[in-house]
């Protein structure tokens, strides 16, 4: 029988193995702390204030009934996106899923006609016909949200072929949730994206839920969802989702990887949502504790908002007068959706097939 003390010397040597993997996973992602100018810091902030008062003018004009269908709010996830798009060059591509409404900011897409959009309007994206989850920008690169779960994947690596098979080196940034992970097509996806090295940067947004299951639960290989490329030789790394600068700096390795030909990479991002999986979810599933820790301790904006005022960057005065400056930019969308009027019933059999 072994002794208690080669028990302790065994626990301690696999705890020194569990460090050492972790230290090798933050080392692929960068020893060095991330770093941003004044500007940066500014334009980040703003970004992500953008996203968080778009969203929560969407949830009160679903109250007022003026929204319908679903509607999943980013309220929580807002420093995935904006970190990521600060990586990307003209010519890169988004597609994502339903959760889609920070993505679209992101781009650059136009708050007004997003709102639209959400609202049913002729002034929307997709001129009311997509809502939420099925919207459009040809002009900036943002192949869609899909409702489907998991069907943005194939679709992603379709945009990744198409980037190489023109001989650009743009990269198309495919965003996927937890709980799409466990579906076929994603691995189907991930083998053809390998196999030819597709320019493909897979970004998981683990914002630990799916419709109400926890996201250990549904994970028999664990909830170490950047590990699930490892078959194909497809490397993967964990990052701080709710840390902007961590974003990009992990978006920044990733993004060169693509675009030096090595193939795809996956980044999951370990985030968190406020709101429930969409509006309709009571999200009883977790505790008010749990919500609230995370809004306390981790919430992406106020670390930016921090960041600003303990460096002698920005005032308390300077930064309620850009939240103003953005809730002003908001009202006057949802202004612009509540006016545009509803498209003509002759818009039914409009985008249901091309000539080609």
């Amino acid at each position: 029988m072994a002794s208690e003390s080669s028990k302790k010397g065994g626990a301690r040597k696999a705890t020194a193995k569990k460090s050492s993997a972790k230290k090798g996973a933050a080392k692929w992602a960068g020893a060095k702390k991330p770093e941003a100018t004044a500007d940066e810091l500014k334009t980040h902030y703003r970004e992500m204030l953008l996203i968080r008062r778009f969203e929560e003018k969407a949830g009160q004009l679903y109250g007022m009934g003026l929204i319908g269908g679903f509607c999943h709010l980013y309220i929580g996830q807002e420093a995935v996106v904006v970190g990521m798009q600060a990586c990307c060059k003209e010519g890169d591509s988004v597609v994502t899923s339903y959760r889609d409404h920070g993505h679209m900011l992101a781009t650059g897409m136009d708050p007004k006609g997003v709102m639209a959009e959400l609202t049913g309007r002729e002034g929307g994206y997709s001129k009311g016909k997509g809502g939420s989850m099925h919207m459009f920008s040809k002009e900036k690169n943002f192949y869609g949200g899909h409702g489907i779960v998991g069907a943005q994947v194939p679709l992603g690596t379709g945009i990744g072929f198409a980037l190489q098979y023109n001989e650009t080196d743009n990269v198309c940034l495919t965003y996927t949730g937890d709980g799409a992970m466990n579906q076929g097509q994603v691995y189907e996806s991930f083998n053809m994206a390998a196999l030819w090295k597709l320019p493909v940067i897979y970004v998981i947004e683990n914002n630990k839920y799916g419709m109400g299951t926890s996201v250990e639960r549904i994970s028999a290989s664990g909830a170490n969802l950047h590990d699930r490329g490892k078959a194909y030789g497809i490397p993967g790394m964990e990052v701080d989702g709710m840390d902007v600068l961590a974003v990009k700096q992990a978006g920044e390795e990733a993004v060169a990887h693509c675009r030096a030909g090595k193939g795809p990479i996956i980044l999951e991002m370990k985030t968190y949502r406020y709101r429930g999986h969409s509006m309709s979810d009571p999200a009883k599933y977790r505790s008010k504790d749990e919500v609230n820790k995370m809004r306390s301790q981790h919430d992406p904006i106020d670390h930016v908002k921090n960041m600003l005022i303990e460096g002698g960057h920005a005032s308390e005065e300077d930064l309620k007068a850009l939240d103003k400056e953005v809730k002003q930019i908001i009202s006057e969308a949802a202004d612009f959706a509540q006016e545009s009027p509803e498209p003509d019933p002759s818009e039914l059999w409009t985008d249901v097939l091309l000539d080609a």
